[in-house]
């Protein structure tokens, strides 16, 4: 039970660590990934993600990819608009001579493809396990298991955050009084590979495209008011696809079937400090509004970065040089992000009249290029 990094959390985040430490030369054996799930619950989680080019290209990186290309759908087009007024924009991945702008796939299936990475590369898992109590010391951190084991480590690596509702208030938090409403959903005529993010005066409506063996087109993000979001769920399957097509409009023609609906509560919390020998990546350091679909992404480049300075000190000071650099290498891109997702929530989401700006602005940035190809970089691959 002694390792040089401990990580908290066996999301696609910490996952994603382990994998690229141990691509970048660190032993498999001295990296612990805990988790209290089992693989089998991670598995079959059944949530739609939103991954970003160069979250692909991390994947691809420790042999994730492979492993889930086949299941991932490609994103070709974005088409961005404001509900009820004129203006929208489109990217498209003809303008970035690429093979697609993003993908959607299925956590589970991110979750499988980075568990064999890790387990190739010949990562410790501990699960189900949790960790009780952190202890930090001059020259590591003690983790107490709910097992009753202990674990040394050089560097403990927070990786589990959770959603929103169940998190304590962070240093920088706010409740966007929205709640996600998230399904799957068949539509008439659908658009093959183009993603729709449409801004409504209750929040943003995405619609990912999404082909699965249920036979539905779309994974679903609908963000509306708490009290909305219930009604929605109470509705039948009818009436809800009927207040779909109302809110969304007749671009693909109406919506025919949806699967069961869930939802969750919507908030910023973020708080990326860091001590000399614990650091917090993905949801675990900033939790976001899931507009443009960042936050995975965001933890990706988080992992990628930290990977590779854990990978040059831990032979030299043990990780402690690295957690320093780290939280300077990652300023500008997390600062970025949080602060474009958090205005994209507060501003959009409103009935005032410079709603009819907004939707000039957007027609503005279609006609663009430069703008437009500037807007999709930073979506694909972050503040470089």
């Amino acid at each position: 039970m002694d390792f040089d990094v401990a990580i908290c959390g066996a999301g696609p985040v910490g996952m994603a660590l382990a994998a690229l430490m141990a691509a970048r030369g660190v032993a498999g054996e001295r990296i612990a990934l805990i988790d209290g799930k089992s693989l089998g619950q991670a598995i079959s989680d059944p949530r739609s993600i939103a991954l970003a080019w160069g979250s692909r290209l991390l994947l691809q990186d420790v042999g994730a990819w492979p492993g889930m290309a086949s299941s991932a759908t490609a994103i070709h087009e974005i088409h961005v608009s404001r509900r009820g007024h004129l203006g929208r924009s489109m990217m498209d991945r003809s303008e970035h001579g690429l093979e697609a702008l993003g993908y959607v796939a299925r956590y589970g299936d991110v979750v499988d493809a980075l568990s064999r990475a890790c387990e190739r590369a010949g990562v410790q898992v501990l699960r189900p396990l949790r960790v009780a109590a952190l202890d930090e010391r001059p020259d590591g951190v003690v983790l107490q298991l709910d097992d009753g084991r202990a674990l040394h480590a050089k560097v403990a690596v927070q990786a589990e955050g959770g959603v929103f509702g169940e998190q304590a208030a962070a240093a920088r938090s706010h409740d966007y009084g929205q709640t996600a409403v998230i399904a799957r959903v068949s539509a008439s005529a659908p658009i093959p590979h183009r993603a729709f993010e449409r801004f409504t005066d209750e929040g943003p409506l995405a619609l990912l495209p999404q082909d699965g063996a249920d036979g539905h087109q779309y994974a679903l993000v609908w963000c509306v008011r708490p009290e909305r979001a219930q009604q929605l769920l109470d509705l039948g399957a009818d009436d809800f696809l009927r207040a779909l097509g109302q809110a969304f409009g007749e671009r693909l023609g109406s919506f025919t079937r949806v699967s069961e609906r869930a939802a969750f509560p919507l908030g910023l919390n973020a708080d990326p400090r860091a001590t000399a020998r614990t650091v917090a990546i993905g949801n675990a350091a900033q939790t976001l509004h899931p507009v443009a679909g960042q936050g995975l992404n965001l933890g990706l480049r988080d992992a990628a970065v930290l990977a590779r300075l854990l990978a040059r000190s831990l032979s030299d000071d043990g990780g402690h040089s690295a957690i320093a650099q780290f939280t300077a290498a990652r300023e500008r891109d997390r600062g970025m992000v949080i602060r474009a997702t958090d205005t994209m929530a507060r501003v959009f989401a409103d009935t005032g009249p410079q709603q009819a700006l907004f939707g000039l602005a957007l027609a503005v940035l279609d006609t663009v290029r430069p703008a437009r190809m500037l807007l999709a970089e930073f979506m694909m691959f972050g503040r470089r």
